[in-house]
């Protein structure tokens, strides 16, 4: 990563952004400021196994950032990625989180090959509340960064209790149930996500870095340039042991809010544009993931 060229980029209502591919973006939108590396396996062409989305709704009050690490790679992947993005534009304008994923998880459950899966972390923040809200399928928790402590730790969602099928990855079971975690993001705060080839990783004595181990390297980190941030963390990771983080897809989605206020604009023109998409939408056929 070092040296690499970071692109930006500013979303508009109603837009999905991202895939499989190689990435080094900054995203804005009304509410978030996010900052996305992803690499695929020996550079792909076709991409990789890790999938990340970010949807702006109608309005743009409502930010989704959708990251998974779907089984397998080639064009199977390439096929899954592309139907997780129709997905997210499906629902763009859903405000439950938790309704959003198990729709998701049937969806994917009906269309998929038998035996692909995905775990997936999908995070939904309203810009008029600044409440964050996530629903882990069985993906590795984020980190967050409180600036008020200036401390970070592991954001864990809470199991439902005494459920069998809660919080399983997408395409195990359409029965699963997924319970959300919310908090409230203040000026500063950070959340950090990834896929498993940072958590893989080894350490200097040989045994798996894990969440613990992440979490002591981030603890070096400086959130306040989230770019530098994730490239010194993935420097860190590198240097513990000779080969890190190059036999896998990698993706770190980092993310924080931002001062950006939901414009009158926007807000009249969202029925417009909710009606506008669902024309568009009208008579296409759903396809399968296979």
């Amino acid at each position: 990563m070092t040296g690499s060229k970071s692109e930006s980029h500013r979303m508009q209502c109603m837009e999905v952004w991202g895939g499989n591919q190689a990435a080094d973006t900054s995203i804005t939108t009304t509410g978030l400021d996010a900052w996305v590396y992803s690499r695929p396996h020996r550079g792909s062409e076709t991409g990789g196994g890790d999938v990340h989305y970010i949807s702006s709704c109608a309005s743009g009050r409502l930010t989704r950032l959708l990251l998974a690490d779907v089984s397998g790679h080639g064009a199977s992947v390439v096929d899954v990625a592309r139907r997780l993005r129709n997905l997210m534009r499906r629902h763009v304008n859903v405000v439950n989180p938790g309704r959003f994923v198990r729709q998701l998880n049937q969806q994917f459950e009906e269309g998929t090959e038998v035996g692909c899966f995905a775990t997936a972390l999908v995070a939904t923040y309203f810009k008029l509340t600044g409440k964050l809200t996530l629903c882990n399928a069985g993906h590795p928790p984020p980190l967050f960064f409180n600036a008020a402590s200036n401390t970070w730790s592991l954001l864990g969602t809470p199991r439902s209790r005494g459920k069998v099928h809660a919080d399983l990855p997408l395409g195990v079971d359409k029965a699963t149930e997924y319970e959300p975690f919310s908090l409230r993001l203040e000026r500063g705060d950070c959340v950090l996500c990834y896929t498993d080839a940072v958590i893989e990783s080894l350490a200097e004595d040989g045994r798996q870095l894990g969440q613990a181990g992440l979490l002591e390297l981030a603890r070096s980190l400086d959130p306040t340039n989230p770019r530098e941030a994730i490239e010194q963390l993935l420097n860190l990771i590198m240097e513990e042991r000779s080969g890190n983080l190059a036999d896998d897809d990698l993706t770190v989605l980092l993310f924080r809010p931002n001062d950006q206020r939901v414009r009158l604009w926007d807000t009249l023109m969202s029925p417009i544009r909710v009606l506008v998409d669902s024309f568009s939408r009208r008579g296409i056929k759903r396809e399968p993931l296979h």
